[in-house]
């Protein structure tokens, strides 16, 4: 009686999370991140410089992550809900040191002399970095648990379209693809057809072409086909 009493009641209209898309991506980026140092050969340059590319291709855009939400999403926090920014916000002022200190990590590898003292410092630079993912895995969440609460309770949907609008136009050129190229590759099926909907309907035309030979060129077939089908019938419609 009552499972089939609460079955009956309708589910309530899912509300938009910002944070969703750009989080994803940012957990595989900084996951595959974390497994490409742990299997670095420390006394292989090429290995070691493609390595750090990455690592510091990461840390740059975690950087700029903390930049656009404190710009952007602290205020709107604070305006409606005072003082409901401030976890995260001194969390960030930590997190900006962690990055500098993985920097250096990183430095410090590349300055080492080779052999053990390399191995070392590669081994020091991996386990620096766990503790960073663990740590901002356990933020992201509270940010898309506790901070989507506060705004779903003071703005509506479409003020929230507003805010991620502003910050995505304060993005810079490379910013853009960046994200794009790593949400591409991190989002569930529907997800990705969302985005890509999205930039049909928003974007202007060679931007959405872009995408989607992104798409087809970082997929593998099946996801490539199903994600082709789903978007055919609106482009033939159109």
């Amino acid at each position: 009686m009552h499972s089939t009493d609460h079955a009956a009641v309708p589910a309530a209209t899912p509300r938009y999370n910002m944070y969703a898309f750009i989080h994803k991506a940012m957990r595989a980026f900084m996951a595959d991140t974390l497994v490409r140092i742990g299997r670095l050969d420390a006394n292989d340059d090429a290995d070691v410089e493609a390595g750090l590319g990455q690592l510091r291709e990461l840390l740059d855009l975690c950087r700029h992550h903390l930049a656009h939400e404190d710009r952007f999403v602290h205020p709107a926090l604070e305006a409606r809900a005072p003082g409901s920014s401030m976890q995260v916000a001194s969390e960030h002022v930590h997190h900006e040191a962690d990055i500098d200190a993985l920097d250096a990590l990183a430095d410090a590898l590349v300055l080492a002399p080779a052999g053990a003292a390399r191995s070392a410092a590669a081994t020091r630079l991996y386990r620096q970095l766990a503790v960073f993912v663990g740590i901002n895995f356990e933020h992201m969440d509270y940010e898309e648990s506790e901070h989507n609460a506060v705004l779903w309770a003071h703005y509506s949907d479409a003020e929230l379209f507003g805010i991620e609008a502003q910050l995505h136009a304060a993005l810079s050129p490379a910013e853009r693809a960046q994200g794009l190229r790593l949400m591409l590759g991190a989002l569930d099926h529907s997800e990705r057809l969302r985005l890509l909907e999205g930039m049909r309907a928003h974007a202007p035309a060679p931007a959405f072409e872009g995408a989607l030979a992104l798409a087809r060129s970082l997929l593998g077939q099946r996801d490539w086909q199903k994600l082709e089908s789903a978007l055919q019938p609106a482009a033939v419609a159109a």
